[in-house]
């Protein structure tokens, strides 16, 4: 085995020194608002031999030929724009570098001075004010213990909260992350990760391949008036185009990622059309077979299937068709409640998912002024699953079967009109005609009959509309105001939101921001059809009539650029909750704290009465990638609170109270040219534990299945601290001779083996309570070859 290797690496090292190899970037500028092209714009980089640089064609296309492989800054300026730098940016031998940029018009007069806006302080969507972040897919791969997930990312951020290692659910400022809202290309799209159940937005895996995605915004508080039925946060994510040039692929290989290939190429060179085609299945068996906790004994099985196809320029216009296809198994055989049983709580559970996302996007040009863009589009996802339980004796018994199905088919058109440098307007409306199969039975132990919860079968529609007005009224000071109005259908529940930001810039270094928003979401649809049989027989739907749960969002900002390549953020926020589904009766309990487990909920007699409130500061220092380091650092103080119906405010599961994050990466460059590279980066997360209902042990002894304590304890312990380390190596090899690049990496997680606790639960058969442990030390080994 040590002769192959050496002489693999022999293989590589020939193809690194044979000769010269260089590699190109090229895009094309536009004007961000109206997504015109910009003719005789200047694009420059800094080389070791100095300063290289082109001019956009009369389409707005450009080419910088000859780049050696490397990182690079980019500067694109052009007359009455501001200029833009985009930092970072990442050349390899294997693969030309579509970098595709956006500038925005600058109000004041041609003679004064031009600010430098750098990249990273804006949002790709143009309408945003604060609380927003954009991401690139490079930082997703960079990152120390991410696993190409966007989510595990995203948890890096000020607010953001994730110490659940199973799965990418994420906790925004509080919020449960029930309330997540996911958008791909435009649509608004099903739970996008393998082993998803209803009502969630999280997963064990994500089905997003990050190798076929572009840069992406993300928002946690007070988000443009487009996005609707979300109170937590927002992912916009995207994929790209391929390459309309020449045909490229890829091939990864990765312990959670598994095995991938993908390809892009021109589909006609002429119009510019391309496809995007990728294709993953899991490794996790090799994992197992390596001695590698993946936080359970059985064998998960997923695949996915992505592709993007772009029709260039026409005389209709430009359309893209894009999807993913995703399927997902794991049969867990249940013993002993162990940190190496992450799943299933210690019984046995047959699981199976099925997602399918597409759409069919049109963008008309309509003049230099304005655009439409219009997409139709398909939401599909399915899951079976069937739990047992173990009595006392040890027999395990069929508990629960469920089988959900929904598919959603969605219209979304908006119009964009740029009425001048000061002012844009942007106004759309979007619908969802969604068919749902709810099945659901349960039983508590072999005595006792089934009893139904869900048995449903019909289709329901959420409507959406917004519109949303961006005015400069300074060089200084810019407004943004909108509304969104959204109905569900199947109740007629209607909700009227205002948004607004207001962002006052004193200098080209600092920044004061306002935003505020009125956000609604409707129930996870499995809430509105829990089913209670009357003495008659016959079933009523106690929940069909419940409301949206509504949320008042307020963000003050403060943005500081100390130093070049360095940013400072601090945001103080409130957030007041209401319209929040509890029970009828006096009782603890509030759909606020739904996600905080595995279980389903099941209370069948709610009523919009709840309320909650989430407030706290956040800051976050950062370091952009440059002189070969990058750093950031960020830090969340927090509370998050919730009254039910018996009037008592409580913690939420999800008042971890403080966070912080640090990462930080070096990057060493090697050989005559300086292409290839050697890259570590380290992680640190340290984050309060959350709060739980102790179990009742007694009671769970005398009736053999978990019972927990009362209202009066809801909410009143906490699991310890949660801290992970994780340590990431890499190596980066760009051939000399052909154009071939060639990575790898080893992504040590939770390199101290620090037990976090994972939860706790009642095990009947030993008669006690069992705490499982999240995963302990995992390293995750990834290669990968482009040409």
């Amino acid at each position: 085995m040590k002769k192959y290797f050496l002489l693999f690496l022999l293989f590589i090292s020939h193809l690194s020194f044979a000769q010269n190899n260089r590699q190109k970037i090229r895009g094309v500028v536009i004007d961000k608002l109206s997504q015109t092209t910009l003719p005789g714009a200047t694009i420059q980089i800094n080389t070791n031999t100095g300063n290289v640089g082109t001019v956009t064609d009369g389409k707005g296309n450009y080419v910088l030929p000859d780049v050696v492989p490397g990182r690079y800054e980019v500067k694109i300026s052009y007359i009455g724009y501001k200029e833009v730098v985009v930092p970072n940016v990442v050349v390899t031998s294997g693969k030309e570098t579509i970098l595709d940029i956006a500038m925005e018009e600058d109000i004041k007069s041609l003679n004064e001075v031009v600010i430098t806006a750098n990249s990273k302080d804006k949002t790709i969507n143009s309408l945003t004010t604060n609380s927003a972040r954009t991401f690139s897919m490079e930082e997703v791969n960079r990152y120390a213990g991410g696993r190409s997930d966007p989510a595990r990312l995203a948890a890096n951020f000020a607010g953001v909260s994730a110490t659940d290692d199973s799965r990418n659910d994420i906790v925004i400022r509080g919020n449960s992350p029930v309330g997540v809202l996911w958008r791909i290309d435009g649509m608004d799209a099903t739970n996008p990760n393998h082993f998803a159940s209803i009502g969630t937005t999280g997963g064990a895996v994500s089905a997003l391949n990050t190798n076929m995605l572009k840069s992406s915004d993300f928002f946690t508080s007070a988000w443009p008036a487009e996005y609707g039925n979300a109170i937590s946060g927002v992912f916009d994510i995207g994929f790209r185009n391929g390459n309309t040039q020449k045909r490229e692929t890829s091939v990864q290989l990765g312990l959670i990622t598994g095995l991938e290939a993908m390809t892009e190429g021109p589909i006609s060179k002429a119009n510019g059309s391309s496809y995007l085609i990728g294709y993953r299945y899991s490794l996790a068996g090799i994992a197992q077979a390596m001695g590698i906790n993946i936080g359970t004994t059985a064998t998960p099985t997923y695949q996915d299937l992505s592709f993007k196809i772009n029709s260039g320029e026409t005389k209709l216009g430009r359309f893209t068709l894009f999807g993913i296809l995703a399927t997902s198994t794991i049969a867990i055989e249940g013993g002993k409640l162990t940190s190496g049983n992450l799943y299933g709580n210690g019984n046995k559970v047959d699981f199976s998912s099925r997602i399918g996302i597409g759409g069919l996007k049109h963008f008309l040009q309509i003049n230099s002024k304005s655009f439409l863009s219009t997409t139709i589009g398909i939401n599909y996802s399915k899951t079976n699953q069937l739990n047992y339980a173990y009595d006392s004796t040890g027999n395990s018994y069929s508990k629960e079967e469920n089988k959900v199905s929904k598919t959603g088919y969605e219209f979304i058109t908006s119009y964009n009109l740029k009425i001048n440098s000061r002012l844009f307007f942007k106004t759309g409306v979007q619908a969802e005609y969604m068919k749902l199969y709810l099945y659901d039975r349960d039983r508590r132990d072999l005595r006792e009959a089934w009893k139904q919860i869900w048995d449903y079968n019909s289709y329901t529609t959420l409507a959406q509309s917004y519109a949303h007005l961006k005015y400069s009224i300074s060089d200084k000071l810019t407004l943004n105001a909108g509304i969104h109005a959204q109905e569900f259908f199947l109740n007629h529940s209607v909700s009227v939101e205002p948004r607004f930001g207001l962002k006052y810039e004193l200098n080209h270094k600092n920044s004061f921001s306002f935003g505020y928003g009125l956000h609604s979401q409707m129930q996870p649809l499995n809430v509105y059809f829990l089913q209670t049989l009357n003495p008659d027989g016959s079933v009523v739907y106690n929940n069909k009539n419940l409301d949206f749960t509504k949320s008042h969002h307020f963000v003050l900002g403060y943005d500081l650029q100390p130093f070049n390549d360095w940013r400072l953020k601090a945001e103080v926020y409130y957030q007041y909750l209401y319209n929040v589904p509890v029970n009828t009766y006096s009782s603890s309990y509030s759909m606020l704290n739904t996600g905080a487990s595995f279980k389903t909920d099941l209370e069948d007699s709610l009523t919009n009465k709840g309320t909650g409130r989430n407030y706290g500061v956040e800051l976050t220092i950062e370091k952009f990638f440059s002189n070969g380091y990058y750093g950031l650092l960020t830090a969340s103080l927090y509370q998050s609170k919730y009254t039910a119906s018996d009037g008592v405010e409580r913690n939420t599961a999800f008042n971890g109270r403080y966070v912080a994050n640090l990462l930080t990466g070096k990057e060493w460059k090697l050989g005559r040219e300086k292409r290839n590279a050697i890259t570590t980066d380290l992680k640190i997360t340290y984050a309060g534990g959350r709060y739980y209902t102790p179990i009742d042990l007694q009671a769970s002894q005398r009736t053999g299945h978990e019972q927990l304590k009362s209202d009066e304890d809801a909410y009143s312990s906490t699991y310890p601290d949660y801290f992970r380390m994780d340590f990431k190596v890499g190596f980066t090899l760009n051939s000399r001779k052909k154009r071939l690049s060639q990575s790898i990496s080893l992504d040590l997680q939770n390199v101290t083996n620090n037990k976090n606790v994972f939860s706790q639960n009642y095990d009947d058969r030993r008669r006690e309570i069992s705490t499982t442990y999240q995963l302990g030390f995992f390293p995750n080994f990834i290669y990968k070859i482009q040409f």
